[in-house]
């Protein structure tokens, strides 16, 4: 049988999120993997470097696909920040449960955390790169230093709270993770919330809301 050449970056990933959903393991080398998938070693090379560069650029094209589905529609362009950035989420997680198997294995499956988020560099990358895209209401500080600062921390406290939320989600056994939606939604307002320094209701509101869940474990 005449081997494959037209293999895209994301035939690879597709052929590699079956194997190790099938198997629980990375395959034993590159030689043997593309074999198996019938194309030739170095056209796997023309695209990753390795195995756990795939693993990163699983997460990004999650994000890829979140942000290209979400320029589709006209109205996203016209919400204010706090809607993109749930907008966002909502979209996000859909992806992700579209591919719960594999994001289980991806950040489950490692008893090593620091390895597990190694692999989420790449999406780590791009979010905060996004969040920088979003018109946040700031403090106006009249210093350089200190606006670059205060960015930073925004988008250092929006990755963390992607984190936080991406956890809830792996924990999450409500029906169709409705518990995850409304974990997004309180998250994503009492931050904003303190960001423009209103009243702390929905800030309290989500305490609620985590205090319930610790308890109900």
């Amino acid at each position: 049988m005449a081997k494959k050449k037209n293999i895209t970056q994301l035939d690879i990933i597709s052929m590699y999120m079956d194997y190790v959903l099938e198997y629980n393991e990375d395959p034993k080398s590159v030689y043997k993997f593309a074999k198996e998938n019938n194309f030739e070693e170095q056209l796997f090379y023309n695209s990753f470097a390795s195995f756990e560069a795939i693993k990163k650029s699983i997460f990004t094209v999650f994000f890829e696909n979140t942000l290209a589905l979400l320029h589709k529609s006209e109205e996203f362009e016209t919400f204010d920040a706090r809607n993109q950035l749930l907008s966002f989420y909502f979209t996000f997680f859909e992806n992700l449960t579209a591919n719960r198997s594999y994001v289980v294995y991806a950040l489950s499956g490692q008893s090593n955390k620091l390895k597990t988020l190694s692999t989420l560099n790449g999406l780590r990358t791009h979010f905060k790169k996004f969040i920088n895209t979003l018109n946040i209401e700031k403090l106006e500080l009249k210093q350089e230093r200190l606006e670059k600062f205060q960015d930073k921390a925004i988008s250092e406290s929006a990755w963390l709270q992607l984190i936080m939320t991406m956890q809830f989600w792996l924990n999450d056994t409500s029906s169709s993770f409705e518990k995850t939606d409304v974990f997004i939604e309180k998250s994503v307002n009492a931050s904003f919330d303190v960001l423009n320094i209103a009243p702390v209701k929905s800030v309290i509101d989500f305490g609620k809301f985590l205090f319930k869940e610790k308890m109900m474990k």
